[in-house]
C-alpha cells in the first residue's frame, strides 16, 4: 500500500500561523519584562539623581562647608542667629535608637528560627511562621502608639528617668517590627542546610542542641549574617515609629532614657511643610536623606560581599 507523503497546504498554513503567533507572543513579553527592568532602574537613577541634586544644592550655602556637616555635633537649622549643621547630633540618634533595636530583635529572631527550622513540629511551625510575618504587615504607625502608649509606661515602672519620648522605647518598638525579617530569612538559610549534615552529626552521638548550635548554624552563616544586616538597614531607615516615640530634640547624647531625633525623624519634620522648600533647613532634609542612603547601601554590599564569600556550596 503506498503512503501519502504530500503536506497539505492547509496544514502548513495552520503551523505557519501558530508559530507567527508564538512569536509575536514571545516579542511582547520580552518587551513588557524589559520595560518593567527599564523603568525601575530609570526610577532608581530618577531618586538618586534629585537626592543628590538637592544636597549638592544644600552644600552650596555659604553657611554650610562639608567637612562641618560630617563632623559637627550641633544641629540648629531652623532658630537662632548662628545655625549649625552638624549631622552627628541626628545620626547618634539613629545609631542608638538602631543599636537597641537589634540588641532585641536578633537574638530573639535567631532563636526563634532554630526553633522554626530545628524543634518545632511541622504543625506548629505551620501555625507559628504566619503569625510571626503578620508582625511584618502591621502599619509602623501602629507600632509608634505602642510605644508610647505601652512600653513607655512600662519603662517608667522601672526607672523614673525615662522621659515620655525616649530612645528605648523606640528602640524595642523597632526591635519588634524586625523580628519577622530576622527570624522568616534566617530559617530559610538554616532549612537550606541538607539534611545529610544534620544526619552525619547525629551518628557521630551528638544531640539536637549540638547539632543546631554547631552544625547547621555555621553552615548557613552567611545567610544569617546577611539576614542581620537587612534588618540593620531596615531599623535605620524607620520613620514613623522614631518620628512618634523617640522625640525631636536632635542631641549628642549616649543616655537611651532621654528623647532624641533621628535622620529620619529629621526628614519627617522638613516633610510637613512648615518651613519653606527653598529654605536651607529645608535642603538639609536632602542632604540628610543622601547620608542615610549611603549608608544603607554600605549596609546591602556588605551583606552581599559577605553572602558571596562565605556561601557554602553542598551538593
Amino acid at each position: 500500500m503506498a503512503i501519502d507523503t504530500t503536506v497539505s497546504p492547509y496544514r502548513t498554513g495552520v503551523r505557519f500561523r501558530s508559530l507567527r503567533g508564538t512569536y509575536v507572543r514571545e516579542w511582547f513579553v520580552r518587551a513588557l519584562l524589559g520595560g518593567c527592568s527599564a523603568l525601575s532602574v530609570l526610577t532608581t537613577v530618577g531618586i538618586v539623581s534629585v537626592l543628590f541634586f538637592e544636597a549638592y544644592r544644600f552644600f552650596e550655602a555659604p553657611e554650610v562647608t562639608f567637612w562641618g556637616f560630617i563632623t559637627g555635633t550641633q544641629w540648629n537649622p531652623l532658630m537662632g542667629a548662628e545655625k549649625t549643621f552638624g549631622v552627628w547630633a541626628l545620626v547618634s540618634g539613629t545609631l542608638i535608637v538602631s543599636l537597641i533595636a537589634m540588641l532585641f530583635a536578633l537574638p530573639l529572631g535567631l532563636v526563634t528560627a532554630i526553633y522554626l527550622s530545628e524543634y518545632a513540629h511541622p504543625r506548629v511551625r505551620a501555625i507559628l511562621k504566619p503569625a510571626l510575618e503578620v508582625l511584618a504587615g502591621i502599619p509602623s504607625v501602629v507600632y509608634g502608639f505602642f510605644a508610647l502608649t505601652v512600653i513607655t509606661p512600662m519603662l517608667k515602672i522601672f526607672s523614673d528617668g525615662f522621659s515620655t519620648y525616649n530612645a528605648t522605647a523606640a528602640g524595642l518598638a523597632v526591635g519588634i517590627l524586625c523580628i519577622p525579617i530576622v527570624s522568616s530569612l534566617v530559617e530559610d538559610a538554616l532549612r537550606a542546610v541538607p539534611q545529610s549534615l544534620r544526619d552525619g552529626a547525629y551518628g557521630l552521638g551528638a544531640t539536637r542542641f549540638e547539632v543546631s548550635i554547631r552544625v547547621v548554624v555555621p553552615a548557613a552563616l552567611s545567610g544569617i549574617i546577611s539576614a542581620f544586616l537587612l534588618a540593620i538597614s531596615r531599623a535605620v531607615g524607620e520613620t514613623m515609629i522614631v518620628a512618634l516615640a523617640a522625640g525631636s530634640r536632635p542631641h549628642l547624647t549616649l543616655d537611651p532614657r532621654e528623647d532624641t531625633q533621628t535622620m529620619t525623624g529629621w526628614m519627617v519634620q522638613m516633610a510637613l511643610g512648615d518651613v519653606s522648600s527653598f529654605d536651607l533647613a529645608y535642603l538639609s532634609m536632602y542632604a540628610v536623606a543622601a547620608l542615610l542612603f549611603v549608608i544603607t547601601m554600605v549596609l546591602t554590599v556588605s551583606g552581599n560581599i559577605v553572602r558571596s564569600r562565605y556561601r557554602e556550596v553542598y551538593q
